[in-house]
């Protein structure tokens, strides 16, 4: 029998290692008091702060260097956390149940109790549930939603352990929690649902063939790019290498010709690289991504080869993230 998403929930909080409690119940006070934590989710790591808190809200913007206009995600434990930030219609209660805890964030009309700054001045916010029992316990012991875009600065890829975090942003934060490697390796799915049809606006951890299925209905892509400014990553360059990333078409050959080349995808390149990094599958491709990224600028390669993958499941936010990384 399928849970129930309190039941899903529970089942979260039964498996947090005890001697975690005592580390992020101290991230809580943090977080009370106005300071920022980073955290693991099962996406990647998330710079976290009070998010009804807009002098918090700003620590994040300032420490990550983030455009002002580019919203935050809000992070909640339970569904009543959830109904003080957005206004809630029919189809966001399905998706809820359906895929919370998880990597979908929808996009509704925010109340009055979400900061604007939190909002990056919009009249929309995203909120989402973590699949991951640190994430949880902290929101929950901080008794506040917490607002946290992955903890990098803004542009570089996302960070998916807590070493990365610590080489990033470490100055920046009062703490990071480490919880190991993140799961997914990719940030959330975000699904505009104000409207009378649901828009991806960046495609993430649950597929736009899942959320399909479980609507009965076409997920539509934004026509008007207005939309996309609902949703974080997707209007600036985000998720960079410090080295130059091309992507695998008909005119790469000619970019990498007579540089030290590295490869990044599921096949053999056809010819020698400087270096490569070869994955099982297109799920393993896209949850090793940004380390492999953050491995292959430090090789000594002048740049990046990427294999572009397949536009099903998991492999259209892959392609995504690859995209942006290059700057298209």
């Amino acid at each position: 029998m399928k849970q129930n998403i309190s039941e899903r929930i529970e089942e979260l909080y039964l498996s947090l290692e005890p001697g975690m409690k005592e580390e992020i119940k101290k991230a809580g006070e943090i977080i009370r008091s106005g300071g920022l934590v980073a955290f693991p989710t099962e996406t990647v790591y998330g710079l976290g702060a009070n998010a009804l808190d807009a002098d918090a809200v700003k620590k994040i913007y300032e420490a990550k260097g983030r455009p002002s206009d580019n919203p935050i995600i809000l992070h909640v434990c339970d569904i009543k956390m959830a109904e003080t930030l957005v206004e809630f219609n029919w189809r966001a209660r399905y998706l809820m149940e359906k895929f919370w805890p998880g990597p979908l964030s929808l996009v509704l009309n925010a109340k009055p109790a979400v900061p604007e700054r939190t909002r990056g001045g919009l009249s929309t916010a995203a909120i989402r549930m973590p699949d991951n029992a640190i994430a949880l316990e902290l929101i929950r012991v901080s008794g506040v939603p917490i607002a946290a875009p992955s903890a990098n600065k803004s542009g570089r890829p996302s960070p998916t352990d807590a070493k990365t975090v610590k080489e990033d942003i470490g100055e920046a934060v009062a703490m990071v929690i480490d919880g190991g490697a993140t799961r997914v390796g990719l940030e959330s799915t975000v699904l505009d649902v104000t409207g009378d049809a649901p828009v991806l606006l960046r495609p993430g951890g649950i597929s736009k063939e899942e959320i399909e299925k479980v609507l009965l209905m076409p997920v539509l892509l934004p026509e008007d790019k207005n939309m996309l400014k609902r949703s974080p990553g997707t209007r600036y360059r985000h998720y960079a290498p410090k080295i130059p990333l091309v992507l695998a078409d008909d005119k790469a050959e000619e970019a990498v010709k007579g540089k030290k080349w590295a490869w990044l995808g599921v096949s053999e390149p056809k010819c020698a690289p400087y270096t490569k990094i070869i994955f099982t599958d297109v799920r393993e491709y896209a949850k090793e991504l940004f380390r492999a990224f953050r491995t292959i600028e430090n090789s000594g390669a002048d740049i990046i080869l990427a294999e572009i993958p397949d536009e099903a499941g998991i492999g259209l936010a892959l392609k995504d993230r690859l995209t942006r990384a290059a700057g298209i």
